[in-house]
C-alpha cells in the first residue's frame, strides 16, 4: 500500500468524525486562534507560528509554521496532522497547502503599490500580461534576466513589475545600490543602470519600500533571486528564459 493511499484513509476517517461540511471563508475566533497558538508555543517554543486559518472541514485549521511550512490542527491545538491534504478535483487530486500558498501570495501581491515597484510596460500598446519579478542588483541571472529577457517580453505585452529582495539582507551592498535605485528621480534608468554594472549616485529617501519589499519576500518563501511571481499567485524561482516564460503566461 503507498503512502498517498495510506494518507487518503487517514483523512477520510478524520473527516467523518468531523463531520465534514463547507465552512464560510471568515475569520478565526480570537479566542480560538490564541488556544491554538498558545498551545503550541508551550509544546514548541523554538518554532515561529503565524496565522490561524479555517479549512473547508469544520473545527480543522491550517496554521503556518517558520513562514512556508504549515500544520493542520484541531481548535484546541492538542492534535496536529502533519503532512498534505487534497482537494478533489476534476482531473485529479490538488495539495490544499499548495492552494492556500498560491493564493496567500496572490493576496499578497495584490496589495503592493504601484507606486513602490519599478514597472517596464509592455511596448505593445497593450498589457497581455503581469510579471512580479524579485531581483537584487547584484546577482548575476537577475542581470541576465534584465538584458535578455525583459526585451522580448515588452515586446510581446507582458509588463513587469521589479520589487527588491537583496539577498545579503537590510544594510547591505546590494540594499544600498537598490535603495538608491528606488529613491532616484528616473527610477527605471537608474536600476537599468545597475543592472549594467553602472554606478548611480548614492540617494536614500525616507519613504522608500526596500525593507517592506525584502521583508514580503521572506514572508511568502522567497530564498534566491530572480524569483517570479503571475498573476493568479504561482511562483517561479531562478531564471526563465523568454519563450518559456511567454508558454507558463499564456502570451502567444
Amino acid at each position: 500500500m503507498n503512502l498517498l493511499t495510506i494518507r487518503s484513509y487517514i483523512l477520510v476517517a478524520f473527516f467523518l468524525l468531523c463531520a465534514a461540511i463547507p465552512v464560510a471563508a471568515e475569520g478565526v475566533s480570537v479566542e480560538i486562534a490564541k488556544k491554538i497558538t498558545d498551545t503550541l508555543k508551550a509544546s514548541r517554543p523554538d518554532l515561529n507560528f503565524g496565522n490561524v486559518e479555517k479549512t473547508q472541514i469544520q473545527g480543522l485549521y491550517l496554521i503556518r509554521v517558520n513562514t512556508a511550512q504549515f500544520l493542520y490542527v484541531g481548535e484546541t491545538g492538542e492534535y496536529v496532522i502533519e503532512g498534505e491534504m487534497y482537494h478533489v478535483r476534476p482531473g485529479g487530486l490538488v495539495p490544499v497547502v499548495a492552494q492556500h500558498i498560491t493564493e496567500m501570495r496572490k493576496n499578497k501581491m495584490d496589495v503592493v503599490s504601484l507606486d513602490d515597484v519599478i514597472t517596464f510596460p509592455s511596448l505593445t500598446g497593450k498589457t497581455k500580461a503581469i510579471l512580479y519579478v524579485f531581483t537584487d542588483v547584484n546577482c548575476h541571472f537577475c542581470r541576465k534576466f534584465h538584458n535578455e529577457t525583459l526585451p522580448d517580453l515588452s515586446t510581446r505585452g507582458v509588463e513587469v513589475r521589479y520589487l527588491a529582495f537583496p539577498r545579503a539582507g537590510i544594510g547591505s551592498d546590494s540594499y544600498k545600490k537598490m535603495t538608491s535605485a528606488w529613491c532616484a528621480s528616473d527610477k527605471k534608468q537608474a536600476l537599468a543602470a545597475l543592472k549594467n554594472r553602472e554606478t548611480i549616485p548614492e540617494n536614500t529617501c525616507n519613504e522608500n519600500p526596500i525593507a517592506d519589499q525584502y521583508d514580503l519576500g521572506q514572508e511568502i518563501g522567497i530564498t534566491g533571486t530572480p524569483t517570479m511571481f503571475l498573476g493568479d499567485g504561482t511562483l517561479l524561482m531562478g531564471y526563465r528564459p523568454a519563450k518559456e516564460l511567454l508558454a507558463v503566461m499564456g502570451v502567444e
